[in-house]
């Protein structure tokens, strides 16, 4: 898409590098909070949401741990832990408001971006069949989690994933869940949304093709942004009062530039995607749900394996995967050099000790790579046993960074989640990491808010306008069971899904 050069602002309120889904929920939060603030985004390609928030490139669209295992552990004593998917969950409620919110102010539309799609877990073997079973006892505790069925009828199944259950071993033990009330998300198309109408907003410019380079402090307690227009070649500086760096994988060396301590100790795994896309329309009609089941040893979240369908460009897809893969590079369209530019005195030390402690992802890694296609057809078979090799085609997904961070006792972790970094003055805040991501946009944005812009958001003008914008913000909807299904019922019926 061409966009006319726009001229740089010298002066803003607000920085946003990067035009994915965090900073476009951040800006229009912003924008709501504060009519009158002025907000200046960079984004290095020439369309919004095409890296990470983009619907091929999403590893999971719809995160709310209704059926990702990843999220609900067994440790090694058999016990399971639901916390992460605890917050998750309530997580997405808040961007599900957010985006009602949104609908109600005519800024987007739900069947531009949200489809109701089943949420199913399924496992095969003794163990895994226990497992589920003790996860959804232990999940019927909580009322997140209240509307999710478990069987072990295999006529059920079939009723739900007719497509994963045909040609299934009858002696295989089998067990599913299912949420019906999950959705798909494309996040991409949510993003464009969303920066289109911020581009209508007074106070608002948007710079495509133009990359952010480095961040100084101005020595008033702003920041000198220094940028360069990928079309003609031109590095313009601007001054802003706070920066927030929400570039997805080239996120790391941004905040390496800022000055601030913070920044310190941050590494960066990087890990690639492919999925196998099918061709077979029948199947593609077929089947319609986010099928999940366990992740092989070692292997990433974003990696976990799932049949998914996925609304596209106005059209139904079927993939599945991903298959994990590795590249030094950071983002999509990145350098073969971002690792290892990124490696300096400061996380060298907690890298290599996160390198060495996880050998067994090495190893994942290094096996996903040399897989042929027929290994990979395998795999797929596992999860649709029917299925012919023709019936499907390659096709790259995205990029993600894994968080590496400094650790006293085990010198550095890989972290697999997201995390904010935040200077002490809250003028500047990165995003860091990948899953769950895009799905707790608006829950990550509100806690930056809150971080960031004490002040102003302590003001009861603020506090009311985010009361009105995310509702249950502030809230436990997991201890609060009477808000939650109001909130659900409401915002079912203004993204237009199916009644919760």
């Amino acid at each position: 898409m061409t966009h006319t050069i726009k001229s740089l602002v010298k002066e803003t309120d607000v920085v946003l590098m990067g035009a994915g889904i965090m900073s476009a929920t951040l800006g229009m939060m912003l924008k709501e909070l504060d009519p009158d603030i002025t907000i200046q985004i960079f984004e290095r390609l020439d369309e919004a949401g095409t890296e990470s928030s983009d619907a091929w490139n999403n590893a999971g669209t719809g995160h709310s741990a209704f059926c990702e295992l990843n999220y609900t552990p067994q440790k090694p004593d058999g016990s399971i832990n639901i916390y992460k998917a605890t917050r998750i969950a309530e997580s997405f409620e808040l961007s599900r408001e957010f985006w009602a919110y949104l609908v109600q102010k005519k800024y987007i539309q739900p069947h531009e971006f949200i489809t109701q799609v089943p949420h199913i877990s399924l496992v095969w073997g003794e163990d895994n069949v226990t497992y589920l079973k003790k996860r959804y006892d232990l999940m019927q505790e909580s009322p997140l989690f209240r509307g999710m069925i478990y069987t072990e009828d295999r006529d059920r199944m079939s009723e739900w994933a007719p497509v994963v259950m045909r040609g299934r071993k009858s002696t295989q033990t089998v067990a599913a869940t299912c949420m019906d009330i999950g959705t798909d998300v494309n996040f991409g198309n949510l993003t464009r949304c969303m920066i289109r109408q911020l581009e209508q907003m007074p106070g608002v410019t948007i710079h495509y093709n133009t990359e952010a380079l480095d961040l100084d402090p101005d020595g008033t307690g702003g920041w000198d942004v220094f940028v360069r227009n990928l079309l003609n070649r031109k590095k313009e500086k601007c001054n802003s009062r706070f920066v927030f760096i929400g570039a997805g994988g080239a996120t790391l060396h941004l905040l390496k530039r800022a000055e601030i301590s913070e920044r310190k100790g941050y590494g960066g795994f990087p890990v690639s995607g492919l999925w196998l896309k099918c061709l077979n329309e029948e199947l593609v009609a077929k089947h319609h749900a986010k099928v999940y089941g366990k992740a092989s040893v070692g292997a990433p979240p974003m990696s976990v394996p799932h049949v998914d369908t996925r609304m596209i460009n106005g059209r139904k897809e079927l993939l599945f995967g991903p298959f994990a893969g590795f590249s030094t590079k950071f983002l999509k369209n990145g350098s073969l050099m971002d690792l290892p530019s990124s490696i300096r005195p400061d996380n060298a030390i907690p890298m290599i000790f996160a390198g060495l402690k996880n050998m067994p992802l090495t190893k994942y890694l290094i096996e996903q790579v040399r897989q042929t296609p027929e290994e990979r057809h395998a795999a797929l078979r596992e999860y649709i046993p029917f299925t012919k090799l023709t019936d499907w085609e390659l096709k790259e997904a995205g990029q993600r960074v894994q968080v590496i961070k400094k650790d006293k006792e085990k010198g550095g972790v890989l972290e697999f989640g997201t995390e904010v970094v935040v200077s002490k003055d809250g003028t500047v805040a990165a995003l860091l990491g990948a899953s769950p991501g895009a799905s707790t946009a608006a829950a990550v944005m509100l806690d930056l808010i809150t971080r960031c812009f004490g002040v102003e958001g302590k003001a009861e003008k603020w506090q009311t306008k985010l009361k009105e914008m995310v509702p249950s913000f502030g809230v436990s909807l997991s201890e609060n069971e009477g808000q939650l299904e109001t909130t659900r019922k409401r915002t079912a019926e203004i993204l237009q899904l199916k009644k919760a």
